[in-house]
């Protein structure tokens, strides 16, 4: 399998909020984001260069976003993650556009790595 040119690269950053409103608004008007919703819990935005999301389905995180990684092959990253020291924390799972999973680094901090299948 060839890889793509974003296998293994940052993808997708996500902030949990507790507004889901108050967050697309601020980001709207202060650097004129573009938004997509997604339901009650879920607004995808696009800076131009980089994509993200904001959800309320956990408590907001003011230390940072979480950083979200693509992988062409979902299983092969676990488990180089898992063989590089990292820990699952979030096993797979679904989701609108594909599934991911999250990940403890060895000094603790979360990330996920998504894939389109």
């Amino acid at each position: 399998m060839t890889a793509t040119e974003n296998d293994r690269r940052i993808d997708y950053i996500e902030f949990n909020v507790a507004d889901l409103g108050r967050a697309r608004a601020f980001y709207e008007q202060a650097f004129g984001w573009t938004m997509t919703d997604y339901g009650p819990e879920y607004c995808a935005f696009a800076d131009g260069r980089l994509e993200g999301g904001f959800t309320t389905q956990g408590a907001p995180n003011p230390g940072g976003p979480l950083v979200i990684l693509y992988a062409d092959d979902l299983a092969a990253m676990q488990g180089r993650i898992e063989a590089a020291g990292g820990r699952i924390v979030k096993p797979v799972f679904d989701f609108p556009g594909g599934r991911r999973f999250h990940f403890a680094d060895p000094d603790g901090y979360e990330l996920a790595v998504w894939s389109k299948g």
